[in-house]
């Protein structure tokens, strides 16, 4: 077994491979290069933000990756009744947590709703046969939920490609692990727990499975004491307050685990519950005691 890793989409990635084939790490490195020019909205010449700069209504042809991570984006912003939005990066840029960087104190009330205004996945026309799309309206795609995951799952799929029957892939958390290690055993993986809360350590063996964990301490600031995460709710434009403190998924796409753990976070937690009962979701939510 060996292990291959690198830097992307502004934080790390590793791949644990048994028996790999020469010219691994090139290809996993061209298949997230493509992914990047694709899809980052950090990337200015990328489709996404030529997508972004382009006036609404105008028609743009997108690569058959962007339409793939469209599709899941807009089934599950639909399923989670709008938790999950590909098309709130006027907010998120509002909060300081896209490319226009950190911001010095608190948003206007008038600033708010006007940049929820600007956010809504219903403005995105797409057309996965022409693999084309366009937006109806001035917002701004952002598909930070979700790009990661799919990533994970674009690199695995290149790896059963070229032959790899066992491997362990992660891309900033999120992880997806095929066939077993060479002493037999899976792929075990400790999901990490955030400061200060008080919880049983969680390992689990991914074979065959991918996980993902979205979480309020990963990226935050905080104004007059108040601490506010990067989660935010799409359906009012503000951070999460009442969330969990993390939420992690299980699923067998590790692009659906990142989308529904983005989602779940941004939910309160009786709707939470109802919806990964509903959506039969294998979740671990970890709530932060709040005085």
């Amino acid at each position: 077994m060996e292990t291959f890793g690198g830097e992307t989409m502004g934080t790390t990635w590793s791949a644990k491979i048994v028996a790999p084939p020469p010219g691994v790490q090139a290809a996993i490195e061209a298949v997230l290069a493509n992914i990047i020019a694709q899809m980052s909205h950090w990337e200015p010449t990328s489709q996404l933000s030529r997508i972004n700069n382009a006036a609404p209504g105008t028609w743009h042809r997108i690569g058959p990756e962007f339409a793939q991570v469209m599709a899941i984006a807009l089934d599950i912003a639909q399923r989670s009744g709008g938790a999950f939005d590909p098309a709130m990066g006027v907010a998120v840029d509002l909060w300081g947590f896209g490319p226009p960087g950190p911001r010095i104190g608190l948003p206007t009330e008038a600033e708010i709703e006007a940049a929820r205004a600007l956010c809504g996945y219903d403005a995105i026309d797409f057309d996965p046969l022409l693999l084309r799309l366009r937006l109806t309206r001035p917002v701004r795609l952002d598909l930070s939920g979700i790009a990661k995951g799919y990533a994970v799952d674009a690199v695995a799929a290149r790896l059963r490609a070229l032959g790899c029957l066992d491997f362990l892939v992660e891309i900033g958390g999120e992880l997806l692990g095929e066939g077993i290690q060479p002493d037999g055993q899976p792929w075990w993986v400790d999901v990490e727990t955030p400061p200060g809360v008080d919880a049983a350590p969680l390992r689990i063996a991914l074979h065959g499975m991918a996980v993902a964990t979205s979480g309020d301490y990963r990226r935050n600031f905080t104004v007059h004491d108040t601490i506010y995460a990067h989660t935010l709710d799409p359906r009012t434009g503000r951070p999460v307050t009442d969330g969990a403190a993390s939420v992690t998924v299980l699923r067998g796409s590790c692009a659906q685990a990142d989308a529904w753990a983005s989602a779940l976070t941004a939910l309160e937690p009786d709707e939470s519950m109802a919806l990964k009962a509903h959506e039969r979701i294998i979740v671990r939510s970890l709530m932060r005691h709040r005085e």
